[in-house]
């Protein structure tokens, strides 16, 4: 690019810059410096930074440019409410694009407050709400509310592979890392898994261990039994739910 030709020229002017000044202007710069060659050091090193700064500069994108240099920042406002469910307190705060948490509210992950602000609105919420509670009256399997995910791409890889994680159904942690291309990478999908920031909607609690057991979940293990047995006792009202979740289950 233009900028990694602008490097050498720079150095070249700061090599030369000194003589030039002590010749043409009789500045003292020797005085000041103690000698040309040091004097020509501090000179090369400034136009060196200068150019490492334009390097740095065109590697990104003119968008991001732009931002770096004339863009302020802007302050996003999510719509939150609380609201008691029959697994606990949860918090919901939603963008305009659609929902962005929806978590236990023992365990809320912290909003960065220099990006976003929260406004408590049980209006802006309310679709939300209606279709969570379906869901604990076992009356919605398949949630149709708009997300709003937000996390590295692997993490976005993991969530929206839970979601296709059938209602009533279990997955392994190996079973996931395969459905995303990455079979030997499962610690880091349960890694992925505990930063989830939708529980319920996005199914976390359908992630089981290899052996079958229930294993770690951010709600805690009572709750996601309670989540598993809510969909089994939805599905196969007259068989037990310890029958069902087993038939469900992969191999």
């Amino acid at each position: 690019t233009y900028a990694e030709h602008l490097f050498p020229v720079l150095l070249v002017l700061g090599l030369f810059t000194p003589a030039f000044l002590q010749r043409d202007h009789k500045i003292a710069v020797r005085k000041k410096f103690g000698s040309r060659y040091l004097t020509s050091f501090v000179f090369g090193a400034a136009f060196a930074v200068l150019g490492e700064a334009c390097i740095l500069l065109s590697w990104l994108r003119p968008s991001q440019a732009s931002l770096v240099l004339c863009s302020p920042r802007v302050m996003e406002t999510l719509l939150y409410f609380r609201t008691l469910s029959p697994v606990g307190p949860l918090f919901l705060a939603a963008s305009t694009k659609g929902l962005v948490r929806l978590e236990f509210e023992a365990r809320v992950q912290n909003l960065n407050p220099k990006t976003a602000q929260l406004k408590e609105s049980s209006k802006g919420l309310a679709p939300y709400l209606d279709q969570l509670n379906e869901y604990f009256a076992g009356r919605r399997r398949e949630f149709s509310i708009p997300l709003d995910l937000r996390g590295t791409d692997f993490q976005l890889e993991c969530w929206r592979a839970l979601l296709g994680i059938p209602y009533g159904e279990t997955r392994s942690y190996r079973d996931l890392a395969r459905a995303i291309g990455h079979p030997n990478a499962f610690r880091a999908v349960g890694m992925s898994n505990n930063r989830n920031p939708i529980a319920i909607v996005v199914p976390c609690h359908r992630v089981i261990a290899a052996d079958g057991s229930l294993c770690g979940y951010g709600g805690g293990l009572d709750i996601k039994r309670k989540l598993l047995d809510l969909e089994q006792a939805s599905l196969h009202p007259s068989v037990p739910t310890s029958k069902a979740a087993r038939a469900s289950a992969w191999p």
